[in-house]
């Protein structure tokens, strides 16, 4: 009876060792999400420039990553791709990054992005384009469907929103 104790003790050892192996290469190869493409562009006040326009970006409200950006004397601004090292991109679930951009103009605060990023690519939000705004501050926000992501936005940029579905 020893002699099955013992060699059930191996297998158990054996197993759990190789176990611990694959655990182990599968953390130090995580996957590399993008949760928030690299975006730059123009922002505008009635039409003209907007200088000094400060920008806070914040990605995947649920773990507050949060970065800021300020326009230059012509408006432009750059927001840098946000990237995640994460097991979840070899498990069987949705890739769901929330984004939002609030921009602060002379006291006034702007929501000219709002986004649920569905795919973990780079660049999905222009389908494979690098992805450059024009913010209208004055605009009505529209709401069009990137790679199959709703976007609420004060922008335009160069992409074909997703064909909308019939009714049934």
């Amino acid at each position: 009876m020893h002699s099955k104790l013992r060699k059930l003790a191996v297998i158990i050892f054996t197993l759990l060792l190789i176990s611990y192996g694959a655990f182990a290469m599968g953390l130090s190869d995580l996957g590399k999400v993008c949760l928030f493409s690299k975006m730059s562009g123009v922002i505008l006040m009635d039409g003209k420039p907007a200088s000094g326009v400060r920008l806070v970006r914040t990605v995947n409200l649920s773990s507050d990553k949060v970065d800021e950006t300020t326009t230059d004397e012509n408006g432009n601004f750059e927001f840098p791709a946000v990237f995640e090292r994460t097991i979840t991109k070899y498990l069987p679930q949705e890739f769901v990054s929330n984004q939002e951009i609030v921009a602060t103009y002379k006291g006034n605060d702007y929501r000219i992005w709002s986004a649920v990023k569905r795919r973990p690519e780079e660049n999905v939000e222009s389908k494979g384009k690098p992805l450059v705004v024009t913010c209208e501050l004055n605009s009505e926000e529209t709401l069009i469907k990137v790679s199959n992501s709703p976007i609420f936005s004060l922008c335009t940029w160069d992409v074909e929103p997703d064909e909308k579905r019939r009714g049934l």
